[in-house]
């Protein structure tokens, strides 16, 4: 599909038209910038513009499948050809929303992940590549089934079931889907495979919680296992692949791993590895002062290697030979982020997601042996309007640390009267706000609300320390950097300090609430999207697989009962007394719906000003278009509504 076309369906049914006709994306119809009308307009614009990621080649190289959205909710699409002129066709499993592909090693079969209703919870499909076949493998509405990897020969794929009931094992299992035949891989307390030998007699599992992760090779035929690395008591390791040892290497088989264990940054380690639980010495392979290893993948000789490095949010790529340890940058990434990046069988060929604040996620395919780009998928032409790329701004908080957010400027807050303004709070915490494509910010921008999203303590992307820096009691740290980003955006001249709205989604949603509740009278009105309000009732409630690796970021239900009833927002919930949005996904298992209900009613029980969405179908992410235009336009409306439009020229800026 080509950007002259971008109404037009490529698997030749009728598309809906989210930028509408040509005169009502004409400037001269559109409303005028600064209004709620104008960021309405705008969400519809981009949240219409889809994307395409997830890629996920042939063994030939020659065909590629992905995830788009280019009909309302993500899908699979299966295209054939190198560039955005090849046709892309639809597969259909179910109504769901499709959330990852992996193609079998010899062809024969796709794999995906299958968000059920949704939901938090996945189930694992299998599918020829002609769309034929299509059926689901394993999970349910109440089993949660998780896709690992294909083995490197053949067509088993491996899936994972977490426990359904506290102090229930992990069960991974090796999956035929031509013969419906499973065979146990692996158990464990919260383990995930990340990849078997070629031979399937070693596989490489993750395990640990949150932030103290580790990795652990299995020998299926000795029925042994030893940890790769010496575990770490604030290090983690997140990615590990193996595969042959390099020419003129003695050692057997080498597994690369992705780790901060050994230093205060991810970065690339080898460890070398045979039959009978023997490894070798670790070393590093590559490492950077001012940026984490994100991303790696490799051929299957093991000779090149694909690493993408993170750069206080901006994407590099760099290729490595593992024989002559020789170290290729390519140049001009066709975009500030990169995502999902995978190496051809044969190290022909890298391809992966890029965004830009400007444009939306597409899929680049760059031949290893030219370092040219090639774009692989398209995106629809955007509205005539001028989108904002943010500035990266750097500050302190109250304790002296670094912080860094990326500033999205209204056009009427560059004057001398700065108005309305939002912080924007990323999940996980241990996520990070990157400059990617936003319908969200950039319909705020065009409403004349200005957005600022920080990267609080907490963050990824930053070093070992400071993604620890909010573990358990360090929480009141997180605190203060959500009152310094909103000081510094006051210092910016870029809102007035009286109509200023804190906002954000899960972790950031739950910040949004402890800003209200612990330090009144510093934000004008609050967004929580998918928030935590109890982290008691939050434990309770929550997947027991995921209340089992939270305790070591927010801490244990029992021994830190106190601690966690001080920093929940219900507990102080009488200091709310700014208008409060709450938003929660109606699917929602990760962060339970009660969380939004409970905060609710309670602040409706004392005549607080609270509205609240809930969006159907919708899990605890929010998927399909339609929810999120829905939850665009109507944090809008709130925020003019709710935020005054700004004062004078000439008055104090200060906090």
């Amino acid at each position: 599909m080509s950007a002259a076309a971008p109404l037009e369906d490529p698997a030749g049914d009728a598309a809906e038209n989210a930028f509408g006709d040509a005169a009502e994306n004409a400037p001269e119809n559109t409303p005028a910038e600064g209004t709620a009308a104008a960021g309405i307009w705008l969400a519809k614009q981009l949240v219409g513009a889809w994307g395409s990621w997830g890629p996920t080649l042939s063994s030939d190289a020659l065909r590629v499948a992905f995830i788009s959205d280019r009909r309302g909710t993500p899908e699979l699409w299966v295209q054939t050809g190198d560039d955005a002129a090849a046709a892309a066709l639809p597969i259909s499993l179910s109504e769901d929303p499709v959330l990852a592909v992996r193609w079998s090693a010899d062809d024969a079969w796709l794999a995906c992940a299958v968000a059920t209703d949704g939901g938090v919870r996945t189930q694992v499909w299998v599918v020829r590549p002609d769309g034929s076949d299509a059926r689901r493998l394993a999970g349910s509405r109440e089993v949660h089934a998780q896709l690992g990897p294909w083995t490197r020969s053949g067509h088993r794929v491996v899936v994972t079931i977490p426990s359904t009931e506290p102090g229930e094992p992990t069960l991974s299992l090796l999956a035929d889907p031509a013969t419906g035949e499973f065979t146990t891989l692996a158990t464990g307390d919260l383990i995930t495979v990340l990849d078997l030998s070629i031979e399937e007699r070693l596989a490489v599992l993750r395990d640990g919680r949150r932030g103290h992760q580790f990795c652990v090779v299995v020998d299926r035929l000795a029925d042994q296992a030893h940890t790769l690395l010496p575990q770490s008591a604030v290090g983690s390791t997140e990615v590990a692949l193996v595969r042959p040892a390099p020419e003129g290497d003695p050692n057997p088989l080498v597994v690369y791993l992705v780790t901060e264990a050994l230093s205060s940054r991810h970065e690339l380690v080898a460890m070398p590895i045979g039959p009978n639980n023997w490894r070798g010495t670790a070393r590093v392979l590559a490492a950077r002062p001012d940026a984490d290893l994100e991303g790696l993948d490799a051929d299957d000789a093991g000779r090149l290697l694909l690493l993408v490095w993170n750069v206080v949010g901006t994407s590099e790529i760099e290729l490595l030979d593992t024989t002559t340890g020789r170290a290729t940058r390519v140049p001009e990434l066709p975009g500030l982020v990169a995502s999902d990046p995978i190496l051809s069988r044969d190290g022909s060929t890298v391809v992966l997601g890029v965004e830009s604040p400007e444009r939306p996620r597409e899929i680049w395919r760059l031949d290893t042996g030219t370092l040219l780009w090639n774009r692989v998928t398209d995106v629809p032409e955007l509205p005539r309007r001028s989108l904002v790329r943010p500035t990266l701004e750097a500050y302190v908080s109250g304790d002296g640390l670094p912080l860094t957010g990326w500033l999205y400027r209204a056009p009427d807050s560059a004057g001398a009267r700065p108005g309305r303004a939002m912080l924007s709070l990323h999940g996980g915490p241990e996520a990070q706000e990157r400059p990617t494509f936003s319908p969200q910010h950039q319909a705020m921008v065009a409403a004349g609300i200005t957005v600022f999203a920080p990267n609080v303590r907490g963050s990824s992307g930053f070093g070992r320390a400071f993604v620890h820096a909010d573990d358990v009691e360090g929480r009141y740290g997180a605190f203060a950097d959500v009152i310094a980003s909103a000081r510094h955006v006051v210092s910016l001249a870029a809102a007035d300090r009286e109509s200023i709205a804190v906002t954000g989604r899960s972790y950031g949603g739950y910040l949004t609430l402890a800003s209200l509740a612990f330090t009144p009278g510093v934000f004008a009105a609050g967004v929580d999207i998918c928030g935590m309000s109890d982290l008691h009732t939050f434990y309770r409630d929550t997947e027991p697989w995921i209340a089992a690796a939270a305790v070591t970021k927010y801490g244990h239900p029992r021994r830190d009962r106190t601690l966690l009833r001080a920093i929940s927002p219900l507990r102080s919930v009488d200091a709310i007394a700014v208008p409060l949005l709450v938003v929660h996904g109606e699917h929602d298992t990760n962060v339970p719906i009660g969380e939004a209900h409970q905060i609710v009613a309670a602040l409706r029980k004392r005549r607080r000003t609270v509205d609240y969405l809930e969006l159907e179908g919708e899990g605890h992410d929010f998927r399909r278009a339609d929810s999120r235009i829905l939850l665009i336009s109507t944090m809008i409306e709130f925020l003019w509504e709710h935020l005054p439009p700004g004062r004078d020229p000439g008055s104090d800026p200060g906090p």
